[in-house]
């Protein structure tokens, strides 16, 4: 078999491209509704799956083609909005809420010490003067959803409920451009009124002195949602603060989502080809290898293969330096090739 060696330099080329393509399941640009699982949400014991979280499915679970888009948490410093793990001496606080909180706080500062802070205006950003709440709304993203990020910008959550009716919300990607702040969870940006990255209304991003809507981190594919501003436009959403009780709080934020019938999020992935050009001059490649073609003295079946060989090129197949076979290319159509003819055929390696 005749090989050809390739010129690092001239015939093989490097190229990455982000693609960007719908989180949800099928490309599906917008998810309406929810749908969830009496069986996953249960909140009859501190140690039951849905006390601490509830999946959201893209269609009834009783469909064969459902499954998880993302799932919705509470989170409080404190422990408060569901049951203790225990009722013993010292275990007050030590619930889901608590070990939600401290969950994300841990993924974002990698310290369980500090609290999750919302700017109350542009300025604040800067100058580090932010609200600090006691708890948080999560939606993390299905990790099988999302390939290498969420995409800025492309956040687009409508919720419904009492109070305004309707908030819709987005991240500040493209308002301020350049105005993420990198955490150990990769880049975050602000929560805010608007659509598509872009602010709507005034640019300031102060919801009362509650701070601003939530928080976006794109690269570790979780959104948190401030409580303290959202309940001031959807009394809906105000959670309810008790302890050792399962107040289901996280339920809120899925009726809302359910109620706004709209939620778009796009992700992007980086895909990285190399080209390989493979260059078949007029002298080669004229022949066949095939042993089919030759009697058992070695002498050509077919003496039009002698003087006029014409043969087909199907397939290309690339080595390494210890001539193992590592990828093999399928021509979409064969090529014919002779004495008259020269072939140029681009092999596309995706990783």
């Amino acid at each position: 078999m005749a090989r050809i060696n390739y010129d690092i330099q001239n015939d093989v080329v490097n190229d990455t491209q982000k693609v960007v393509t719908s989180t949800w399941s099928n490309n599906t640009n917008e998810l309406k509704g929810t749908h969830t699982s009496s069986t996953q949400a249960d909140f009859s014991s501190a140690t039951s799956k849905g006390a601490f979280f509830i999946e959201v499915y893209n269609e009834a679970t009783s469909s064969t083609n459902a499954a998880v888009q993302y799932s919705i948490a509470y989170g409080h410093r404190n422990g408060s909005g569901s049951f203790n793990f225990a009722n013993d001496v010292g275990a007050k606080g030590n619930s889901p809420s608590k070990v939600i909180y401290n969950q994300y706080r841990q993924l974002v500062f990698g310290d369980e010490t500090k609290n999750f802070q919302f700017p109350s205006d542009k300025s604040s950003i800067d100058s580090g003067i932010s609200i600090t709440p006691d708890d948080i709304y999560v939606i993390n993203v299905n990790r099988s959803r999302y390939k290498n990020n969420l995409k800025p910008g492309s956040l687009n959550l409508t919720l419904s409920g009492s109070g305004i009716g309707t908030l819709k919300l987005t991240d500040d990607s493209i308002t301020s451009t350049g105005s993420a702040i990198i955490t150990n969870a990769g880049r975050q940006f602000n929560i805010i009124s608007g659509s598509s990255g872009v602010r709507s209304g005034s640019s300031n991003v102060q919801v009362t002195n509650s701070g601003s809507y939530g928080l976006y981190y794109p690269d570790s594919g979780f959104i948190l949602l401030n409580p303290a501003a959202i309940d001031h436009q959807l009394t809906s959403l105000t959670p309810v603060i008790a302890d050792n009780t399962a107040s289901s709080n996280h339920q809120k934020l899925v009726t809302a989502i359910s109620g706004g019938n709209s939620f778009i999020l796009d992700s992007e992935e980086k895909i990285s080809s190399k080209y390989y050009f493979t260059r078949v001059k007029n002298s080669q490649f004229n022949f066949t290898t095939n042993p089919s073609f030759t009697d058992s003295t070695g002498n050509l079946r077919y003496s039009t293969m002698e003087n006029n060989p014409k043969v087909f090129i199907t397939t290309v197949g690339l080595y390494n330096d210890t001539n193992d076979l590592i990828a093999v290319a399928k021509l979409s159509q064969p090529i014919a090739k002779d004495f008259s003819k020269e072939a140029l055929i681009r092999v596309k390696l995706d990783y």
